[in-house]
């Protein structure tokens, strides 16, 4: 059984979700899962506190690990403290980790850098507990719906066999573009392939609409319609997602990819047929 870690400093919005992501079910044979997190912060204390327990007490053989910016000093702490170790380790991070790729390169670590996970629009006056959820759940509805979610499984699954072979896995370095994202979804139908398309560029673009909302704009009255704007825009984005996803399951074509109890990842289309 291989032992996988995944440690959380702060959030992005694949996050809550890379664990559970491995197995679905709960029922695989072959792997154990342990997630330490450092809830919403993400400074070099917490994230160095979470990585200490990750490494001394669940002493991993693979290591998952998100965050956004993965540029910052509390994920780059976590780096320094994981790469003596040896233990193969994928950086799972938003567009603004793009500014770190060669550094965890040249770690020897992989990266998974996903353009379709915005930043929030992070201003007090508009951003609550309320908005912060739904704006999540708009995020992971959509890379689950354009393929974000079966790339992600299907990458991991590669890394998980070849340790479990006894190998050395070849980590990828990867951002996750729209046609990657796409292709791994398999639509059927071509209306429900552009309508994903379109949701997964319309939230990459809310991440520069929110930046400049949070870091760019000064005045109330100035950044409030522009996070607002973003916010719905990724609203959207959601809906064509899921019109992309009826569409699917109209045809009777919608691709499913559960993992087997010994961690093969199976697929299927038809609704009432076997996975296989």
């Amino acid at each position: 059984m291989i032992k996988i870690g995944v440690i959380k400093c702060g959030n992005i919005g694949i996050s809550p979700v890379l664990d559970l992501i491995l197995d679905e079910r709960a029922d695989r044979e072959d792997i154990d899962v342990a997630v330490i997190g450092s809830g919403a912060k993400l400074g070099p204390e917490q994230c160095e506190a979470a990585t200490r327990i990750m490494l001394e007490q669940v002493k991993p053989q693979l290591i998952l690990f998100t965050s956004p910016n993965t540029a910052l000093p509390g994920p780059k702490k976590a780096r320094d403290m994981i790469q003596p170790t040896g233990i193969p380790t994928i950086i799972f991070s938003d567009s603004p980790g793009k500014k770190a790729v060669e550094e965890i390169a040249e770690r020897g670590m992989g990266y998974m850098i996903i353009s379709a996970d915005p930043m929030i629009g992070a201003r007090r006056p508009f951003l609550d507990p309320a908005e912060m959820v739904l704006f999540n759940s708009d995020v992971l509805r959509i890379q689950a719906i354009t393929g974000v979610i079966n790339l992600v499984a299907e990458t991991l699954e590669a890394v998980i066999d070849k340790i479990k072979q006894g190998q050395k896995p070849e980590l990828p370095q990867l951002v996750v573009s729209r046609k990657k994202a796409i292709a791994a979804m398999k639509f059927q139908n071509p209306y429900a392939e552009v309508k994903a398309m379109a949701a997964f560029e319309a939230t990459s673009t809310v991440a520069g609409l929110n930046v400049t909302g949070c870091f760019k704009t000064k005045g109330r009255e100035a950044y409030m319609p522009i996070v607002g704007a973003a916010h719905e825009l990724l609203r959207q984005a959601a809906k064509l997602a899921d019109e992309a996803r009826e569409l699917e399951k109209g045809g009777n074509t919608v691709f499913r990819m559960p993992h087997g109890t010994d961690g093969k990842i199976l697929n299927k289309k038809d609704f009432v047929s076997k996975p296989t």
